[in-house]
Parts: C-alpha cells; structure tokens; sequence
C-alpha cells in the first residue's frame, strides 16, 4: 500500500516503512498522524517486523520548522503532542523495529532512529546528531526518554547539549548506531536484522521489549501532562519562535 507520504511493503513478512515526505522527510502535524496509523497498520497486518527507512540521502531531518515558523503557538499546541505520540509509536511497537539510516538522521530524525531496536546506517555523508538546543528548543519529554534508551544516558548530555552530528564512523564508535554498511545495501540488511530477530517467539519478544523500556515508559507516563505544558510554553514564547525564524531565514532558506 502506498501514499503521498509514508510507502509499506512486504519483503518475507517484513514491512519495509519508506518514509518519503518533501524532500528531508521533515516531521509535520500530518505526518506524524500518518506514521501512527500506518504502524497500527502493520501490527494488525500480522508483519513479523519492521524496517524504518528514508528516500535518497535523508532519513529525516526532523521537524518541519517552516511550519512551526508559519504556524506558531496554535500550530504548536498541536503538533508537539503528536510529535511524541508518533515517536511513541515506533518505541512502542512490539516486535522488532529496525532503522535502515539511509542518511541524514537529524534532530527527530534522530528520534525516530533511537526509538527503533537496531540501527544500520548507510556508509557515506549522512551524519546523525540531536541538535534542538542549537534551533533554540527543548525536547519533549518522550523524545528524550527515548534517545536515552537508544543511545545511553552516559553519552545524552553530551549529544543534547552540543548538538553535533557525527558521520558514520563516529556515529558507530559512540554507539548511535550498531553497525555501518554500503548504502545500496542499508535496506537489504536490515531486512536481514529484523528477519533474525523475528525468529524469536513474538511473545517473548515483545515482553522481553517491554520489560527493556519500562523504566522509560513509566517516566513519560508519570511527568509527561507537565512536561509537555512547559515544553510547549517554551516553544511558542517570543525568544523560541524568534530564534526559529532565525534559523530558517539563515539556514533553511537557502535549501528551498
């Protein structure tokens, strides 16, 4: 099944999830719904695993800031929610989840990268890297609880507060990813990973997976009504939407 922005196909009972959204598969209000239905597809699909994958060089390079530039606070009060409900849905999913990194993996592109079990990234340019706190915003809550199952809460504060990214042979190094391989063969060996991994009784699976990211679950469920209150207050104040603007007149702008 196919559409304008989110592509599903079957590979051995392995659901390939092709984002293909724009040209950076940036993350928008619409997206981020559609991502949601077309996981809850495929677990009622009865797929055995998944595969997350990008088009061309981009996995994803996050949020759509023009809209949140356009759209401000009521754009905002909306989206955020759903962002981390989107994020929510690929960590949450209960069988294996594999992110196929065909490149850029940036800021929630690198959520959603965290979010899944294995990452194989794309040997070549792509660069991996959160880099929030330089656009001038928080993380949700979910976001964060997520990149600190992902990646390691030894290494969070480091990524989160200098915002840099990193090419695949420091993205493996630093434990972003789990393993690099040539480009035109980053989906091929997911499909591979997630195949193993289905081998595993689902059951067992999925409770072995619930148990891992309870302690993460159980933080965004106890803090995450008062955080995103907060986390929205200070992406829609003056000095968030000013120092977004500033970003997309300086750096999005000459990309269009």
């Amino acid at each position: 099944m196919a559409t304008s922005s989110i592509r599903v196909d079957d590979e051995g009972g392995i659901a390939v999830v092709t984002l293909r959204h724009g040209k950076a598969n940036t993350l928008d209000t619409e997206f981020c719904q559609e991502l949601i239905v077309r996981l809850e597809d495929v677990q009622l699909g009865g797929y055995r695993g998944v595969v997350l994958t990008g088009t061309g060089g981009i996995f994803s390079a996050g949020v759509d800031l023009r809209r949140v530039h356009d759209g401000g606070a009521d754009y905002l009060e909306d989206f955020l929610p759903t962002l981390s409900d989107a994020f929510l849905s690929v960590f949450g999913f209960p069988g294996p989840v594999i992110a196929a990194v065909n490149g850029h993996a940036i800021a929630g592109g690198a959520v959603l990268a965290a979010a899944c079990d294995r990452r194989v990234l794309a040997d070549g340019p792509g660069r991996i890297g959160i880099t929030e706190l330089l656009v001038g915003v928080p993380f949700p809550l979910a976001a964060l609880e997520i990149l600190r199952s992902g990646f390691g809460a030894d290494i969070l504060a480091e990524l989160a507060f200098l915002g840099e990214t990193h090419p695949p042979a420091d993205a493996l190094r630093l434990g972003l990813v789990n393993e690099v391989t040539e480009p035109e063969n980053v989906v091929r060996r997911a499909v591979e990973v997630a195949g193993k991994l289905a081998e595993i009784p689902a059951a067992a699976y999925a409770h072995t997976k619930a148990q891992l990211h309870r302690p993460f679950h159980e933080r965004i469920a106890e803090h995450r009504s008062g955080d995103d209150a907060h986390v929205l207050e200070l992406w829609s104040s003056p000095e968030s939407l000013a120092a977004i603007k500033a970003y997309v007149d300086r750096v999005l702008r000459g990309q269009a």
